[in-house]
C-alpha cells in the first residue's frame, strides 16, 4: 500500500493514528493489537470531527476511560 501523507502529517490520538486522504477523507487505524475498534475510514471532515467520532465508538464499546463530565461533582 502507498502512504497518501508525509508522516508529519499523521495524527495520533487515543491509540488511534489518523491518516488524511487525497479526497480529503480520513483512514483510522489502531495503534496496535489487539484491535477493539478495527480500521475505518472517516468522511471529509475536520481532525476535531473525527476524534469526535473516535471518542463516539470508544463509549459505544464501553472503552471510554475518560471522566464522564455529568458524574462530575
Amino acid at each position: 500500500m502507498v502512504a497518501s501523507a508525509s508522516p508529519g502529517c499523521v495524527v495520533r490520538y487515543r491509540g488511534f493514528v489518523l491518516i488524511p486522504e487525497p479526497d480529503l477523507s480520513w483512514q483510522v487505524r489502531p495503534e496496535r493489537s489487539p484491535m477493539h475498534v478495527l480500521p475505518f475510514r472517516a468522511p471529509a471532515c475536520s481532525v476535531a470531527d473525527v476524534k469526535a467520532l473516535i471518542d463516539w465508538r470508544l463509549a459505544r464499546l464501553g472503552r471510554d476511560r475518560r471522566p464522564r463530565v455529568d458524574l462530575l461533582p
